[in-house]
């Protein structure tokens, strides 16, 4: 019978098995016990509410998945991703409403419109990085903003659009809680699917190497603007994904969302999470989720009752707080966390 490989002793003999994503029974087995406990499990157990507030983590997590891929492995700071998910919010929330198209339409289209959009600010990023690159994007958050609030007679200004386009997979309607859900995580399955592959192929590993060195990656006949762009275009195209999400969730497009204060809680959640990390990035969007729900229900329970005014200044105080407590004490965020756990466990009685 056959045994399930551990980590140690892994040998490859061919390129293919050493950059694969799961290269031992141990991991395959692991990852399809998540995904069936996700997939099956979950929906069975969970209530509505629990499942709304999945739904919000699964589409955060998109959204942190994509910033990751910018951030973490392409080096490029970015401060206006709220922006480009609004660009695929909208542009979505106009197709389905007023063109009438297919809600399997608008999500590629909408997802290209935030990718080419994206391009604009990205081409900045040939002759500036660090802080000034952080600006540049700022800029197109701004702008964004100004637009949807401005161009009233396209997006609807404070109103929004109102977008409602049942869709029917299997004996799941995408509008119940349990639709909302699967639709999102399945989602979420092939954004993570794709960022995993694409990071370990060669594109990814040029996108690397310009985030470490993009000098010495042009002398190793590396394109610096090539993968820049790249990074940009497929980073912005996956937040436009989460926005097509949020808004057919919400089931109202409205700027109050896309705001600058979304574009920083996605930075908190790849900090949080760890850079250069895919579960990282579910974690941190997890945490950054679930951390506002989790002191609303608590201070209650421990008999603090503060007014509704008290408790937003006092949440975003927490959420300060955490953020600078996991720079400070662990730079690698959660994902780095669990594998300093896991290391110990494993060298475990051993202290080396």
């Amino acid at each position: 019978m056959a045994l399930i490989a551990m980590e140690t002793g892994r040998f490859h003999e061919t390129y293919s098995e050493e950059i694969a994503i799961y290269d031992t029974s141990y991991r395959k087995v692991w990852i399809l016990s998540v995904i069936a406990a996700a997939f099956v499990a979950v929906p069975l157990i969970a209530s509505q509410y629990w499942l709304t507030v999945l739904t919000l983590v699964g589409i955060a997590a998109i959204g942190a998945t994509g910033l990751n891929l910018l951030v973490g492995y392409a080096g490029q700071i970015s401060l206006g991703h709220a922006a480009f998910a609004a660009v695929g919010a909208y542009t979505s929330g106009l197709l389905i409403s007023r063109a009438e198209a297919p809600f399997w339409v608008a999500i590629p289209v909408a997802m290209v419109a935030a990718g080419v959009f994206s391009l604009i600010f990205g081409v900045a990023s040939l002759r500036v990085k660090g802080l000034y690159l952080a600006i540049a994007t700022l800029a197109a958050q701004y702008i964004v903003q100004w637009i949807l609030t401005s161009w009233t007679f396209i997006t609807g200004g404070h109103q929004g659009i109102v977008i409602f386009d049942p869709i029917q997979i299997g004996p799941f309607d995408t509008l119940t809680p349990v639709g909302k859900y699967l639709l999102v995580l399945t989602a979420l399955a092939l954004v993570v699917m794709f960022v995993e592959n694409l990071v370990r192929s060669r594109t990814g590993r040029a996108m690397i190497a310009v985030r470490d060195q993009d000098i010495a990656a042009a002398g190793s006949a590396v394109s610096p603007l090539r993968y820049k762009l790249l990074a940009f275009f497929i980073s912005s195209a996956i937040a436009g994904l989460s926005g097509v999400l949020y808004g057919y969730n919400a089931g109202l497009i409205s700027t109050e969302v896309f705001t600058f204060a979304l574009s920083v809680q996605y930075l908190a959640m790849i900090l949080v999470g760890g850079l250069g990390s895919i579960p990282g990035s579910i974690l941190g969007a997890a945490f950054i989720t679930l951390l506002p729900i989790w002191l609303r229900d608590m201070l209650p329970a421990v008999g603090i009752d503060l007014s509704p005014s008290i408790e937003v200044h006092l949440l975003t105080l927490l959420f300060g707080v955490a953020i600078l407590l996991f720079l400070i004490l662990e730079p690698r965020g959660l994902y780095g966390l669990f594998r300093n756990i896991k290391d110990y466990f494993r060298m475990w009685p051993f202290s080396y």
